[in-house]
């Protein structure tokens, strides 16, 4: 009987020192440097580094993960991966999404990554000064989003940002994250407003936000715009904006040419040269920075302004500091007929406002 327990206890330790070794080489083979991937695999990443891509279906463990990466190429045995999976989980599930690893990563630095969920975010710009149905199109092309595409909400309450997304969120959600981000920047911003501002809701301030968004793109200009935009509404003067015309015509789409004389005289909801104060609605959505410049507005007493060739625009205190600027924007428009091209960042020709039309 002692002769039988000393041999129970040597094949235990045995089997006990295999299982070890067992673990040890499992272990140390799925940290090994994983294969080099072909090349046709490897791709740009997120940073521009050279990454391969994989996708991790739902509800898929490790059986199927592992046999999909040694069909790629990524891994050089399904089994290890397997089995590092009953050490490194723990219980755990891989995530499901989108990833990037590293060519040659390891199989324990792709688990991790994927028990942990670090799935790759697509990026969704909306530029500022875009309007809905612009911003609807933007949202319909992103290939990583999914569903069909939801109601347009009203115009002016999308934020303009990149925003982070990872594959298969929804467009209706997508949707309602910029317009809950827009809300939540206007709640902010309107609480910090200048005192006395000829408007008296988050509504109204949008609305001339989206008019300072599309007539200036120069940061420098922002305040400066709104307060002349601020000083006309004071006055009871109409604020004739050339992008309320072309919004009353397209409803957000371009033009894609000139504005005619008979659409500055035609009569819309928008046009600002025909109606009194704000139109009813905003133009596009506009940008923290516009909204910013149109709550805090810079002082000044100027109330005109005209395209000044660069992009910007020159501002006057008086009718007749402004025909003075007029004209000096229409020697710019000859000189450019007559050169016969247009200097890159220059403005359109359709870019007179704020009183400056004949």
């Amino acid at each position: 009987m002692k002769r039988l327990g000393a041999w129970a206890l040597r094949i235990a330790s045995m089997m006990l020192t295999l299982a070890a070794s067992a673990v040890a080489l499992v272990w140390f083979l799925a940290n090994q440097p994983g294969p080099q991937p072909p090349a046709s695999a490897i791709i740009a990443g997120a940073g521009d580094e050279p990454v391969v891509a994989f996708t991790v279906p739902a509800g898929a463990g490790t059986q199927v993960v592992g046999r999909e990466l040694e069909r790629e190429g990524l891994i050089s045995n399904q089994l290890v991966f397997r089995l590092a999976g009953i050490l490194y989980l723990r219980g755990r599930s891989l995530q499901a999404g989108d990833y990037e690893f590293a060519p040659r990563s390891s199989v324990v630095e792709m688990m991790s990554a994927m028990a942990e969920g670090r799935i790759v975010q697509y990026r969704l710009t909306l530029p500022e000064g875009r309007s809905v149905a612009e911003a609807m199109d933007i949202i319909a092309a992103a290939s990583f989003l999914t569903g069909p595409m939801p109601e347009p909400p009203p115009e002016g309450t999308m934020l303009p940002d990149t925003y982070l997304v990872s594959r298969g969120t929804t467009r209706t959600a997508m949707v309602e994250r910029m317009t809950t981000a827009h809300r939540e920047l206007m709640e902010d911003l309107w609480a910090a407003r200048a005192p006395n501002l000829p408007f008296d809701t988050p509504t109204e301030a949008v609305i001339l936000a989206s008019i300072v968004e599309k007539e200036t793109s120069k940061p420098d200009e922002r305040r400066r715009v709104a307060g002349l935009y601020i000083n006309r509404l004071r006055l009871g003067m109409r604020l004739e904006s050339d992008p309320t015309i072309i919004y009353g015509i397209t409803r957000g789409r371009p033009l894609g040419r000139g504005i005619r004389r008979s659409e500055i005289d035609g009569l819309t909801p928008w046009n600002t040269y025909r109606i009194d104060g704000l139109p009813p609605t905003p133009i596009a959505n506009p940008g923290r920075a516009a909204l910013e410049a149109t709550l805090n507005p810079l002082e000044t007493d100027e109330i005109f302004m005209v395209a000044d060739g660069t992009g910007g625009h020159f501002f006057s205190r008086t009718y007749a500091e402004h025909n003075a600027a007029v004209q000096r924007w229409r020697e710019i428009e000859r000189s450019r007929e007559r050169n016969a091209t247009v200097p890159v960042g220059q403005a359109p020709a359709t870019n007179v406002s704020a009183g400056a039309r004949p």
